[in-house]
């Protein structure tokens, strides 16, 4: 899908922020990448936020992830149902869709059959998510649980032998829901139906990139610490090398970084680390 025309730049802090609620996917993570990869910041964040803090973070829209448990197992991970009801668009993936399913009314049937692997998924409505998709297309499935009746207002959009609700929608609401994994390679269409939700439904402008948020982070620097001294302590490790590295780029000499050689480092460690730095 070809992105939208966008004014804002990330370098200034001008981009919309989509978030991921987790609920223990093994696919948090990349569901993340992919909406970055679309040019659109992403936030993981627990899956016991709060409706209020959800507004607090102001997101053009939300995504369910999914999840190793079953929305039938005891203590199972739920939702403020709050967040639901804010008017921001919801996209639900996998337990994510069960979850939204389940929480406005519809029903989530234990089939004893379980989708693991590809699926032929035929599309009855080709607009939406599908828009310009073709009717048969694979993707990508990994549940044992299934939704079989949609919440009210939501239209059943596309169906597998073993899902018959593999994608559901509620335009009014801005409320989506498909069962297979579209943030995976093997899902032909995945990043068009994520790039659909991001750029057309929550409205996202795709400006974010990884070199705005690094200039934003220098800018923050160079103002945080003015005419200042700053110290690091720099054990060679990734993250205080990248923090030391992003800190000297705002403001040079100002920095004094401090490194400890505490005898167990690799060969010859200590001395790239002092060369380096």
């Amino acid at each position: 899908m070809a992105a939208p025309v966008a004014t804002g730049q990330a370098s200034h802090g001008d981009f919309d922020r989509v978030l991921v609620i987790d609920f223990g996917a093994q696919y948090a993570q990349l569901i993340a990448r992919r909406v970055r990869e679309a040019r659109v910041f992403s936030e993981i964040v627990p899956r016991d936020i709060t409706a209020q803090e959800v507004v607090a973070k102001a997101p053009a829209g939300i995504i369910l992830s999914g999840g190793p448990a079953s929305v039938h197992a005891e203590n199972a991970y739920g939702i403020d149902e709050a967040i639901l009801e804010l008017g921001i668009p919801v996209l639900g993936i996998c337990y994510g869709h069960q979850l939204l399913a389940t929480t406005l009314g519809g029903t989530v049937a234990a089939t004893g059959i379980s989708e693991f692997g590809p699926a032929t998924m035929t599309v009855s409505e080709t607009v939406g998510l599908f828009s310009g998709q073709p009717e048969r297309q694979q993707v990508w499935m990994s549940h044992n649980d299934a939704v079989s009746i949609p919440p009210a207002g939501f239209v059943v959009t596309a169906s597998t032998p073993d899902a018959p609700v593999a994608a559901m929608e509620d335009l009014e609401r801005k409320m989506y829901g498909v069962q297979f994994h579209p943030e995976v390679k093997h899902t032909d269409h995945g990043q068009d139906i994520l790039e659909y939700f991001l750029w057309k439904v929550c409205g996202a402008r795709p400006t974010w990139t990884h070199t705005g948020i690094i200039e934003q982070s220098i800018d923050a620097i160079r103002s945080s610490v003015g005419a200042g001294v700053a110290i690091c302590g720099l054990s060679g490790g990734v993250d205080s090398s990248v923090a030391a590295a992003l800190v000297h780029k705002a403001i040079g000499d100002q920095l004094v970084c401090v490194f400890v050689d505490h005898g167990l480092m690799r060969h010859r460690e200590g001395e790239q680390v002092e060369a380096t730095f």
